[in-house]
């Protein structure tokens, strides 16, 4: 017999659907719950994950499809379920209370206890087991203590809760203070270098214990590093060998998908071996432009090969017909965490021929103990050298028996049921996937990554952009929720990208649309910087500037960033102020620990050192080669941008920049033009000089 849903059955969010037939009376975050909770004088039960959350799935089945736990729900609290997908906004404060309150990380799923008159929470955790075990209370026991308290001692909760917000609101008073430096300096870049260094694991890379995450923003700040370095005449090999050795290991490991392409979440080892098997969209787009940065630097194959992998798997398995790109792959399939991705020898042995057998099983690690629950998770144990030499096989033809049995298991695998996969578009993480594809398009010379960039690009465009402003989410043929600061720095951010791999005139002028949005709806005019939220967006009890990058860069750092950019590009000196501004009104915080606010670096790195713009025109056919040359070799602060002479109606900056009879270079340096160049060869010895 079908169960009777509650308030979330008219929900687009696949996370919030899941819970739909709960017997939990779950109403999504808006005015009716908040106003049923105020009138009916009951806390706020704040419930906060996504769907591909392991721990999200345990303690709904455990507690949210459980009759009796329901009833106390029911009973005495008003019960909000969120996606934290479609609300940063709200995860970014309730994760904060939940520390303050705490003092220990946070994460999903979140579950906080709110004031039914101004959503101000006094407690919280994440996740609580049904019964109490794992040295944590059980759920049914947190309820019924906090029902009581709240009955018994209003005051007690309340005192509670103010003495939350009022922390709440210093933090935030203290991401408001302005307190930039007269001149901006270097000091923080020297130092953000020295912290990673500080914190890098040299036995398998990355910058913490397990659980071990990525880390892509740390990733990126080595590599601009390191070219900053060769350019000044002292390389740091130092530098280069933490970020290639991380992605080395990162590539071998088990968080890495050997047969589909692409990166799970994270590792719960510090050896990269067994992940958690969710598969999200931001992680491979933040990852994908950093193989293609390794395999430029050192041109090691394994890391292009990396690649064109995570690239054909986002296509493949992520993009949707329509153009966007979906948000996740659930770590779980059929009730078990893993279950997708992991084997047993005989299912290996009924499909490979006994010496390919032999040669997979040394090369991904079935010759050794089971690493998942007695079964065997792949990662890479033997190196190809070693393959070759117990082989007998010349290198090309042991790389086509291994090709040759992932093909056959890829396809065993898909042929089982798969993970939950969230439909859902997010802007913000569409757009960190369009910028890799655009970068991995012109790297690996691609065009067909270049055509999947630019149809995402289009379906934002058509779909999620109107009257002048983004839309945060899309499914269903549903698009809705104010954008955030994220959604709009990451897409220009994006645009800028694609317009390097292949000119477009209209990502152009939807990159500046962009940023006089984001100036108008999400500047701080008064102390600088910019919000999380837009000015018109609902009013909650804190509204974020935070520069701090988390799982994904600081949208602030990349709106300066992208600001910084388009202000040299365009010659708009408004774009300039306010990333400088930006970076001045969080100076304190950045000057303390530097290696937290990557995404700002690269706004202060160009700032101090202005990027080198070079605009080709030309025949479209013609300016294909200056193209190329210019963007062969990695090359963080170079901005490339190839105009055909057709092109009309460019911006200021531009305009000036005009084709001739031949195929004509314009090279600058922040506000500084040379001459044109009309020579190939004068082209190509400027570039041997950088």
């Amino acid at each position: 017999m079908a169960r009777m849903k509650n308030a979330l059955a008219n929900e687009t969010s696949p996370y919030l659907l899941q819970h739909a037939e709960n017997p939990v009376a779950w109403y999504p975050w808006g005015a009716e719950a908040l106003e049923h909770a105020r009138l009916e004088d009951k806390p706020i039960l704040l419930s906060i994950g996504y769907s591909a959350c392991h721990w999200c799935h345990v303690m709904a089945h455990e507690s949210f499809e459980d009759e009796e736990t329901a009833a106390l729900m029911n009973t005495h609290f008003i019960s909000i379920k969120v996606d934290r997908e479609e609300r940063p906004d709200l995860d970014k404060i309730y994760q904060t209370a939940q520390h303050l309150i705490t003092e220990r990380g946070g994460g999903w799923p979140l579950t906080m206890f709110l004031s039914p008159r101004d959503q101000t929470p006094f407690f919280g955790g994440t996740y609580f087991p049904r019964e109490s075990r794992y040295g944590l209370p059980g759920f049914k026991e947190i309820l019924a203590h906090i029902a009581e308290a709240y009955r018994s001692d209003p005051e007690g909760v309340s005192k509670h809760g103010r003495a939350v917000q009022e922390a709440l609101q210093r933090q935030a008073a203290q991401e408001k203070a302005h307190a930039g430096p007269g001149e901006l300096s270097a000091t923080p870049l020297v130092l953000a270098r020295r912290q990673i260094g500080d914190s890098f694991e040299s036995r398998f890379g990355g910058f913490s214990g397990a659980p071990k995450f990525p880390h892509p923003t740390t990733l990126e700040r080595l590599f601009r590093h390191y070219c900053a370095s060769v350019e000044s005449g002292a390389p740091d090999a130092a530098a280069l060998h933490m970020a290639l050795f991380t992605l080395e290991r990162m590539a071998a490991g088990g968080i890495y998908d050997h047969l589909g392409g692409g990166f799970c979440r994270y590792s719960v080892d510090p050896s990269w071996m067994i992940p958690h098997f969710e598969k999200m969209l931001y992680d491979n787009g933040l990852l994908l432009p950093l193989y293609c940065v390794a395999w430029q630097l050192c041109g090691q194959p394994r890391y292009r090969e990396v690649a064109a992998e995570t690239a054909e798997w986002a296509i493949r398995d992520m993009q949707s017909p329509e153009g966007g790109y979906y948000s996740s792959l659930d770590a779980d399939s059929e009730g078990e965490e893993g279950k997708f991705y992991v084997w047993t020898r005989d299912e290996l042995a009924a499909v490979l021929d006994e010496r390919d057998y032999a040669m997979f099983s040394r090369r991904y690690g079935l010759d050794k103990p089971a690493n998942f629950e007695g079964k065997w998770h792949l990662r890479i144990c033997a190196e190809i050298p070693q393959l070759v030499a117990a082989s007998g096989l010349t290198e090309e033809e042991l790389r086509q028996r291994l090709d040759r049995a992932r093909r056959r298991l890829l396809l065993l695998r898909n042929g089982r049921v798969w993970p939950g996969r969230d439909e859902k578009r997010l802007t913000s993480w569409n757009a960190l996937m369009i910028k890799g594809m655009a970068v991995a398009g012109w790297v690996l010379q691609r065009d067909d990554y270049l055509l999947s960039a630019q149809r995402a690009v289009d379906f934002i465009h058509h779909r999620m952009w109107r009257d002048g402003r983004l839309l945060a989410t899309y499914k269903d043929g549903t698009a809705h929720l104010n954008a955030y600061l994220d959604d709009y720095a990451f897409l220009i951010d994006a645009l800028l990208a694609l317009l390097q791999a292949q000119w477009r005139q209209a990502d152009l002028d939807f990159a500046v649309e962009l940023a006089d949005a984001l100036l108008q709806r999400f500047e701080d005019a008064h102390a600088g910087g910019f919000y999380f939220t837009s000015h018109d967006h609902e009013q909650l009890i804190q509204r974020s500037k935070s520069l701090q990058d988390d799982a994904v860069p600081s949208g602030a750092g990349i709106a300066a960033h992208v600001l910084t950019r388009l202000g040299y590009l365009l010659g708009e000196t408004r774009f300039l102020d306010a990333a400088t501004r930006a970076i001045q009104g969080g100076w304190t915080a950045i000057e303390r620990y530097p290696s937290a606010y990557n995404a700002i670096l690269l706004a202060l790195e160009e700032q101090l050192s202005p990027p080198e713009t070079i605009v080709i025109r030309g025949d479209a056919e013609a300016i294909k080669r200056w193209h190329a040359r210019c963007v062969e070799r990695y090359s963080p602060r170079r901005l490339v941008l190839a105009i055909p002479s057709s092109a009309q109606e460019l911006p200021r900056g531009l305009r000036e920049k005009k084709p001739g009879e031949r195929t004509v270079a314009y090279v600058c340096q922040g506000h500084r033009c040379g001459p044109p160049i009309t020579e190939w060869s004068a082209l190509d010895a400027i570039l041997d000089k950088r």
